[in-house]
Order: structure tokens, then sequence, then C-alpha cells
């Protein structure tokens, strides 16, 4: 009996490969006062929620308003749609936002889960409207509050940092 050759794919061609920055060298739990902060720093980040029983992530420029977090949205948005069938509680949904650097990987992350609902109040509306300008070019006529039950954030800090935040 002779063996048959193994078939191998061919080689690929040496292709010079970007360094990656070494991974940071430990993280660092923060409160939920301190993760709201830092959420509030900066202007967008990205919900999740269902629609048709997948999840679903869209990336919204947001403001931290007294410990809860508003979006603004529009008529035909499925976020809008979902808030507006929604019962009880509200819709559960997960919004995140962060500020690492590509470079180092150094920065943070915050993940916030909670409920959203419809902003109804006209003169609600009309302060939200007032303080949080979309950025996409289209009427967003409605705003979506979340309140959070649970905030979880994280810090990208070189092992030579203090643990203090």
């Amino acid at each position: 009996m002779s063996e048959e050759p193994v078939a191998r794919p061919p080689e690929a061609p040496d292709r010079e490969q970007p360094v990656a920055a070494e991974p940071p060298d430990r993280t660092v739990e923060i409160d939920g006062a301190e993760a709201l902060r830092l959420l509030g720093s900066v202007p967008m980040g990205r919900i999740a929620f269902t629609r048709q029983a997948l999840p679903t992530i869209r990336p919204v420029n947001h403001i931290v308003d007294d410990g809860n977090i508003v979006i603004r949205t529009h008529e035909g948005a499925a976020l809008t749609s979902r808030t507006l069938q929604a019962d009880g509680p509200g819709v559960v949904v997960a919004y995140e936002a962060d500020a690492i650097d590509p470079d180092t990987h150094l920065g943070w992350s915050v993940v916030v889960t909670g409920y959203a609902h419809l902003v109804t109040d006209p003169g609600e509306l009309a302060r939200y409207q007032a303080l949080l300008r979309p950025w996409v070019r289209q009427p967003m006529d409605y705003a979506v509050r979340i309140r959070p039950d649970l905030v979880t954030g994280l810090l990208l800090v070189p092992v030579d940092q203090p643990t203090e935040a």
C-alpha cells in the first residue's frame, strides 16, 4: 500500500501585519456613579434591544440626565415601535459606551441595563429636544429614557496605575 500525499493549502504570501500594542495589564471595576459620570463624558454609544426576537444594536448619541440615559429617535425606528407597544416596566435594553485608545488599548467601558420608555410629557420632550441634537439628518420627534437597573464599568489600565479610579 502506498501512502497518498496529503493535500495542503498553498502558503499565504508574507504580509506585514500591524503590530498590536500589548493588551492592558489589568482591568479595574468601577462603581455605578463613576460609570455614569464616564458615560456622560462621551457623546455616543450603542443601544441593544430585541427586534423580532433577535438582538439589535444601533449607534446613537445620548445625554445622561439625573442618572438616566436619554436618546432621540424617530417615528419609523424599531426602538420607537417597541417602546410604543411596551406595557408595564418598559422595554429591556442595554446601553454601552466606551473610550478606548486604539494604540494603547487603555481606557474604559460602561454597560447599562434597564428599561426604556418613550418620554411623553411635552415639557420634558421639548427640553430633551433642546439639549440633545441628533447627528442624523432626519426628524427625530421622539425621546427615549433609559432608567438604569444595572450599571457596570471597567477601566483598562496599565499594571503600575493605582487601583483608585
